[in-house]
Order: C-alpha cells, then sequence, then structure tokens
C-alpha cells in the first residue's frame, strides 16, 4: 500500500508540473504547423507570467489576472508575427529576441512598480485582505472517499486537488486536437506549413492564417505563465519559466507536432521531474546522490530521449521559410 501511495504521490506530482507543459505544447503546435519557428514559448510564458500575477494582485482577481495573462501572450505574439510574418525576420532571431525582451522587461517593471526586487506581492496576503490566486478545486465526495482502499487514493488524491488551470490543459488536448485535424481551419493551418504557395493559391492569406496561428499560440502559452504565478506559486519571479519553454517545444518536436504525442511527452517530462523532486536526499551505495545532479536529471533524461529514442521526426516543410507573395 505504500507503494501505491507514493505511486499516487508521483502521478499527482506530475500533472501539475506538465501542466505549463502541455499548454505551451499545444501553443508551439499551432505556430510550427503554420510554419513558425517558435523558440520564444519562454519569453511568452514568462511575460504572460508577470501580467497575470501583476493584474491578479491589482484587482484583487485571479480570474482578471488570467485575462491580462492572456492578453498578454496574445500582444507578445502578435509582436513575433510581426518580425516574421509581416517583415519576413529571421524566426529563430526574433524568437531569442523576445525571450530577451520578456526577461529584462518584467524583471525591470517588477522592480519599478512594486520594490520587491522584480517580484511581485504575494497574491495570498491575509493582512492585506488579499486572497487573488487560483485555489486548488475539491471534487464531490473527495474527503468521504479518502479512506476507501485504491478508489480513495485515485480520486481524492490524484484526480481531485488540482488548479482549474490543469483540468483545462487535458481538456485543451482533444480540444486542440479537433481544431487542427478536424475543422477547416486546421486543414488551412496545416497546409500552410506545408505548402503555403499553393494555399495562396487557392485564394487564403498566408500571412492571416500565420497571424492567428501566432494569436491562439500567445493565448495558450499565456494560460501556462497564468499557471506558474497565479496558481501554483502566488507570486511572480523573475525568470520563473525555468526553461519551460524549451522542454515544451522539445515536448512537441518529441510528440511529432502532434497533440497526443506532445501530451505523452510532456506527462513524460513532468513524471521525471516528480520522481527527481521525490529522490532529493537519496544515496547509492552510501554515498550521498548531488541534489545538483537529481535536479538536472529531467534536463539530461530530455536530451537523450530526444537524441536517440525520437525516430525520425518529419516537421512542417515550410518550416523557418518566410513566405513572400510573387508579384504578377
Amino acid at each position: 500500500m505504500d507503494t501505491f501511495n507514493s505511486l499516487i504521490l508521483i502521478l499527482d506530482a506530475t500533472l501539475r508540473v506538465a501542466t505549463p507543459l502541455i499548454f505551451a505544447a499545444l501553443a508551439g503546435m499551432f505556430s510550427e504547423r503554420a510554419g513558425i519557428v517558435n523558440i520564444a514559448l519562454e519569453g511568452k510564458i514568462l511575460a504572460s507570467a508577470f501580467g497575470g500575477a501583476a493584474a491578479a494582485y491589482v484587482t484583487n482577481s485571479p480570474w482578471l489576472g488570467l485575462v491580462a495573462g492572456v492578453a498578454v501572450g496574445i500582444v507578445f505574439g502578435l509582436m513575433h508575427a510581426f518580425a516574421t510574418v509581416t517583415h519576413n525576420g529571421d524566426q529563430v532571431v526574433s524568437g531569442m529576441a523576445l525571450n530577451i525582451l520578456a526577461a529584462g522587461l518584467t524583471a525591470a517593471l517588477g522592480n519599478y512598480w512594486f520594490r520587491q526586487g522584480g517580484n511581485t506581492p504575494n497574491l495570498v496576503d491575509q493582512v492585506n485582505g488579499i486572497d487573488a490566486r487560483f485555489n486548488p478545486i475539491t471534487l464531490p465526495f473527495a474527503d468521504q472517499l479518502a479512506d476507501v482502499p485504491i478508489i480513495g487514493g485515485l480520486y481524492s488524491e490524484l484526480l481531485s486537488g488540482h488548479f482549474i488551470l490543469v483540468y483545462l490543459a487535458l481538456v485543451a488536448v482533444p480540444a486542440c486536437w479537433w481544431l487542427m485535424f478536424r475543422t477547416r481551419f486546421g486543414l488551412r493551418l496545416r497546409a500552410v506549413g506545408e505548402n503555403p504557395s499553393a494555399v495562396d493559391t487557392a485564394g487564403i492569406s498566408v500571412v492571416k492564417m500565420r497571424y492567428l496561428a501566432l494569436i491562439i499560440c500567445g493565448a495558450m502559452a499565456g494560460l501556462a505563465g497564468v499557471y506558474l504565478s497565479v496558481a501554483v506559486t502566488a507570486q511572480f519571479i523573475p525568470n520563473m519559466s525555468a526553461g519551460k519553454g524549451y522542454m515544451a517545444l522539445a515536448a512537441l518536436i518529441f510528440g511529432k507536432w502532434h497533440p497526443r504525442g506532445a501530451l505523452l511527452a510532456c506527462l513524460m517530462f513532468g513524471i521525471l521531474q516528480a520522481i527527481a523532486d521525490r529522490s532529493q536526499g537519496a544515496t547509492l551505495g552510501g554515498f550521498a546522490i548531488p541534489v545538483q545532479l537529481i535536479e538536472a536529471l529531467p534536463y539530461i533524461l530530455t536530451v537523450v530521449l530526444l537524441g536517440g529514442f525520437i525516430g525520425k521526426a518529419v516537421a512542417p516543410k515550410a518550416i523557418g521559410k518566410a513566405y513572400t507573395k510573387e508579384r504578377e
């Protein structure tokens, strides 16, 4: 039973860790399926985390923080589109520029507005009457079933007690699959990423489709940022995205640009991180394993898995290529 409980706790932590990766991987799927390399996921997550936390603190409402975080993500998506679609800028360079901009701007604005070294104030402050974070949701009868063997652990611990954005991330996977593979919009979006010239010849605006893809991407990345600052941490901390945008991009490639594959990859990264967190202080042959090695384990295994176990991943043919409409 102890082993079962430990497994439940690891899976429970996996869902929490994987949620921002799922949102970010789905965000990257829309842009890359449209032919735009999205290395800017990291910056979009970070900027949205700051915008969401700042708005939630000022308005004392996590929902307004959610709206603000998504709006910031969309603004960064539009900036990315302006650079790469309107002006045909280098997609990798512009993405890195957005990452640098987000890192510097959030820290500077946070320090200027709140005078806490770049942090926002805590969103839970009973002294000042502030409770502006998302709280975990307890599902019906979770408390009553908590002591029931097996079922109690699965329902009360694994399924219940998560933030609303965790459930939204799980719902977003089939929703994004349907939008991408079962709608006319998704068909056009995928066609833009494969053969933009043919799409343009058919009378569909490549610019419009790529702009829409980056707007959706910004909104999804915004959800990832809000989850970090308004739900999990209840505060913005400089560079709190901690490479999650890059890990999500790796998960997207590992999942071969498909929602189901990206979900599995994000869950894999999540469970590696959960195991690493629970393994701190572990020993091997009487020697203590360095904490730094355990913390780096998920990133090391990510590189190993991507390097040797992904197989052949075929990217959209037009990814990374600027499209210029031919003049008659």
